[in-house]
């Protein structure tokens, strides 16, 4: 199954609809399979005291919440968006940060529902989306993987199974260091929850992502912007669309590399075995009726005779015809 790349235009659009319309075109032109966007009513998710992150601080002299009121779209705007997606042919999807907001994103019809890091102590919204019949898609940032345990219990006891669900590995910080990726973790997800396991990429640059792909990443998810240079929380950690797109084909050549994992010889070598193998041929001439001696045999180039793990099959039987030098030997 190919990956599943999301182009996370987030909250990169400063608030602005005509930005998030370049955004939906510019996913598209990568050769993403969705682009997503992050919905959120700012008093039910953050409160008038909430600190802003270290990474947020660039902002400038606002609060948290006043931030967070500042990169809203509005329910109309979600539904153009929703609209010019799918004349691009792009999947529309979008985060909801709370009970209300993952409501509306139902309503205008998304086929999967994401959980951000930060909301996976989040029992209520958790238990709701599961109510749902949608996929879901869980980041698991800052967890350990009892916190990632509890919220599959949830998701279990709402819906009986946890067959239409994929975790991806992550690490809040923006950007994240490579020290700090552990990709290994991918592979103790996979194995603790025998679940498809993906990377939410928050580094910088492409590489990660294309890594992770090499490991089994079934979705790759990765934030990308108009301008790393514009105001914003997110925009210094994205990409900008000419890596976005690099980082699609990327993935897509990778994948292509990994094949079925079956190990035998290609169509490509299969041409090529008849002229870099080698077969027994004779050292010398030989007459016909001699008894052939391992001294009237050597292997050369190419293989289209017999194989030389076959040579001591031929010594001391009689030579069926005149062999000249380099002759491929036949019995």
């Amino acid at each position: 199954m190919a990956v599943f790349i999301i182009a996370e235009a987030g909250v990169n659009h400063n608030g602005d609809l005509g930005m998030a319309m370049e955004l939906v075109a510019i996913a598209a032109e990568s050769g993403a399979n969705a682009v997503k966007f992050q919905t959120f009513v700012p008093e039910k998710v953050a409160s008038r005291n909430t600190p802003k992150a270290s990474y947020q601080n660039k902002i400038g002299n606002v609060t948290h919440l006043d931030m967070l009121r500042g990169l809203v779209l509005d329910r109309d705007a979600h539904a153009i968006l929703f609209e010019e997606a799918r004349k691009t042919g792009i999947e529309f999807l979008s985060t909801p940060f709370d009970l209300e907001s993952l409501d509306f994103l139902l309503e205008i019809g998304v086929s999967k529902l994401k959980l951000p890091s930060g909301e996976i102590t989040n029992g209520q919204l958790i238990s709701a989306m599961a109510k749902t019949d949608k996929q879901l898609i869980f980041s698991t940032g800052m967890c350990f993987l009892e916190d990632i345990k509890r919220a599959l219990g949830i998701v279990h006891e709402v819906r009986g199974s946890l067959s239409d669900i994929s975790l991806l590995h992550c690490t809040s910080e923006y950007p994240c260091p490579p020290y700090e990726v552990n990709l290994r973790a991918m592979e103790q997800m996979r194995q603790t929850f025998d679940l498809p396991i993906g990377y939410s990429d928050h580094t910088l640059g492409i590489e990660v992502s294309i890594a992770a792909t090499a490991l089994g990443a079934s979705i790759i998810e990765k934030h990308f912007t108009l301008n790393r240079e514009l105001e914003g929380p997110d925009h210094a950690a994205s990409l900008n669309p000419i890596e976005l797109s690099h980082m699609v084909r990327g993935i897509r050549l990778i994948e292509t590399a990994l094949g079925d994992g079956v190990k035998r010889p290609t169509a490509s070598e299969e041409k090529n075995m008849r002229v870099v193998r080698k077969s027994v041929v004779a050292a010398r001439d030989i007459n016909k009726g001699k008894t052939i001696q391992l001294e009237d045999l050597c292997v050369k180039r190419p293989g289209t005779g017999i194989s030389p793990m076959k040579i001591s099959e031929i010594v001391g039987r009689e030579a069926v015809k005149d062999f000249k030098l380099d002759d491929l030997i036949e019995l």
